[in-house]
Order: structure tokens, then sequence, then C-alpha cells
């Protein structure tokens, strides 16, 4: 990005982003949200939402219809957020992974988005029930990585997960030449249903340990996990424990109960005949840009302002339509922006009536990432307390794009 002076170069903002993880089961969206989106949390301003679903209804039917229409799940977040100035900037779906990104629309010129993508890992890599789904964008001229999966599940398939793991990660990689390798975006985002179990307890002890909120028990043998930055499970953390990759990925502590299983319209965990074992199989990780060590008698670089902290890590007990438990994270992001301008500025050249077509002009930054995939989007945003319509315009580049008005 072009170079700030200090006339133009920006201070530190800090924004919010509320991240969302839920298994649904096929079900439908439930009457209300309220909790899981934090609306009557005052003490919250959220300025970015990141939705990820997995087990959306994939079936034949269900698929061409949100083919043809928005899915109930989109329709009801952008019904939910729409009023609260929030726009969806994009999103991915294959067959029941979803990814959706809404923003307050003041942050959208500030917005590119860059690439989506899907990643099948079930049916040696054919089939997309599981997998992991991405939206890779510049947010105030940062590099952001999100990815939301579903690995394989079972006790014994460990082995396996750890492969999705890793092709997942192996095939975030970017047509264009001047996008930086994922390991060098400066933060990723990896959350979904991954499936990973607690291994070495029983079921009766994983049980008590729950109802008298000992959560500390079921993942004290994780302790060398949780001083590496990491906390999969005792499965994943004894696999990866030598991985310096893995190492890099942050988690906040588990101080919610295992997320899965339930018996279906209830909090009790599962009671059929086969009584699995209760896991946190619902996690949330994220990932910062290492930054380069200097040489001794180097004189260090400030790096940019940009930094992630987490202010809540909890699941969400009063919804029952699955045989998971929703899981957010709430973060403060601080940054710096690398941008002191809008990549886009529109200008309208007359003023819009039902009569006449509105003209427009605009304008690009010296250095925007241009292609020939290149749109722009108008989005129509309705302020509760006069119901006018403003119009702002974000732009993004690459293949998969789409426009919401």
């Amino acid at each position: 990005m072009a170079a700030m002076n200090p006339q133009t170069e920006l201070r530190v903002r800090t924004l919010s982003i509320h991240v969302v993880t839920w298994n649904v089961a096929s079900a439908a969206p439930p009457p209300d949200l309220s909790d899981l989106l934090q609306l009557n949390n005052l003490n919250l301003n959220l300025d970015v939402y990141v939705i990820g679903l997995q087990e959306m209804n994939g079936g034949i039917m269900s698929l061409l219809s949100d083919t043809a229409f928005e899915d109930p799940w989109s329709s009801f977040f952008m019904d939910v957020l729409s009023p609260l100035s929030f726009v969806k900037v994009s999103s991915v779906r294959m067959q029941g992974l979803l990814l959706l990104i809404f923003a307050k629309y003041q942050h959208l010129p500030f917005i590119q988005i860059l690439s989506t993508k899907s990643t099948p890992t079930g049916l040696f890599g054919y089939w997309g029930n599981k997998g992991g789904v991405n939206i890779f964008l510049k947010f105030y001229g940062y590099y952001v990585s999100i990815i939301n999966c579903h690995l394989p599940p079972h006790m014994a398939n460990n082995d396996q997960r750890l492969e999705h793991f890793d092709r997942i990660l192996e095939m975030q990689n970017f047509e264009a030449q001047d996008i930086p390798n994922i390991l060098d975006h400066d933060l990723i985002l990896w959350f979904g249903d991954m499936n990973f179990r607690i291994e070495d307890f029983g079921l009766h002890f994983v049980r008590e340990s729950i109802k008298n909120q000992c959560y500390s028990d079921l993942w004290e043998k994780d302790q060398d996990c949780w001083e590496m930055g990491l906390c999969l499970s005792l499965q994943l953390s004894i696999a990866k424990r030598h991985d310096p990759l893995l190492r890099e990925f942050q988690e906040g502590p588990l101080l919610f109960p295992p997320t899965y299983k339930f018996d279906k319209n209830s909090n009790n965990y599962d009671t059929s005949e086969k009584k699995r074992k209760p896991a946190w199989t619902d996690r949330i990780l994220w990932r910062l840009k290492r930054q380069p060590q200097a040489a001794v008698h180097t004189p260090t670089l400030s790096a940019p302002h940009f930094t992630l902290f987490p202010r809540s890590y909890v699941s969400h007990m009063l919804y029952s339509i699955s045989d998971h438990k929703p899981v957010t994270s709430t973060f403060d992001l601080e940054l710096k922006p690398l941008v002191s301008a809008p990549l886009i500025t529109l200008l309208p050249e007359s003023l819009c009536t039902e009569e006449s077509d509105l003209l427009i002009s605009y304008s690009l930054t010296a250095d925007f990432l241009s292609s020939p995939w290149d749109w722009i989007g108008l989005y129509k945003v309705f302020h509760i307390s006069s119901r006018r319509a403003c119009l702002t315009s974000p732009l993004s580049s690459g293949r998969s794009r789409e426009l919401d008005t």
C-alpha cells in the first residue's frame, strides 16, 4: 500500500469482532438468536460478525432451493443484522458448510474481498460433506484469512482429522502472484466442528466432571499444550506437540461445558444406546503473523500495529435445536490502518430518481490490486431513525463474488 506521511497517518483503532461456530444438524434457525449474536450486551459495540455453520441441510432439494434463493440461515442473519447497519460483505458455501462475514457499513470502503475458496476432503477429496471454506480479504490494508471447517468424526479417526486439517491448510493458495502465502497473512481465524475428542477418560468420569464443573480435570493432561498456546484436546496436543506451525495457533481457555453430544431439544448429554462421550468438538482458533527477528546489530523495525485480544470464549446452552451447542468468541482487534483513504471513491453526478438512471463516476487508489473480475457493489443500508437509504461501496477482486442489494 502507499506510504502515509505523518500528516495522513491514522491512529490505532480498536475494532470488535464476534465469531460464531455452530453445527446446526440440518435444523432451521430458531426464532431468536439475540444471545448468540450478543444483541442485548450493552457493553459491546461490534464492528464485524464472522459466522460459520456446519451441517446445514444438504439435501438435493434444499441445495437447489438455496441456489435459486437465499438459504434460510443467511436470510435470518441479514434480517436481524441489517437494521443494525451491518452488511453481508461476503459468503461462501460448500454443501453443509456456510461462512458469512458481516461488517458495519462504515468499514466497507476499507474491505477488499480477494478470494473465496472451498476445499472438500470427504470421499478422498471429491465430496464436500467434510472440508473447509475460506474467505480471504484485506481489512484496512492487512491480509486476513477466515476458515470454517468440518473434520471427520469418531474417536478412532484422529489421524484422519489431522490429515484433513493439513490438507485444508495446504490448499489455501492463491492465483495472484502478489498475494502472500496464507502463513504470511496478518491474521488467520480458523474455527468449526473439529471433532477432536477427550481420549483418556471414561464416560462416567467425564460426565461427573462436567456435572461438578471441574473442566480442568478433563484437560489437565493438556497443560503442556496450554503452555504452547494451543488447546485442541489431548488427541491433537499429543499428535502435534512438536509441530511448530500448530503451536502458533492460539485458543481461549475452555471454561464452558463440552458442546457435544446432546439430545436434541434438551440440555442432556447423549442418552441413546451409543451414549457418546461429551467432547469439545466446536472450537475457535487464531494465529497472528510471525514478525521477523532482527539481527543482533540490526536496528529493529517497528512492525505495523496489529494485535488481537480475546474478550470472551463461551458456549450458548440455551439453544437446543442441534446435538451441538454453538460457541462464540469476541475479540478486540487493535490495528493501525495501512490505508488513509477508501480503496474506491464514488462521486454521484446527479440525483437518483425513479424516472432517470443515476450516473456515478469513481476513482481508485493508485496501488489498488486490479483484476479483470473486479466489480463494484452498491449496498442499501437503512437507518432506523429516518428509514432513509444510503449507498456505500466496497470493491472486490476475484472470480467468486456475490452482490447483495
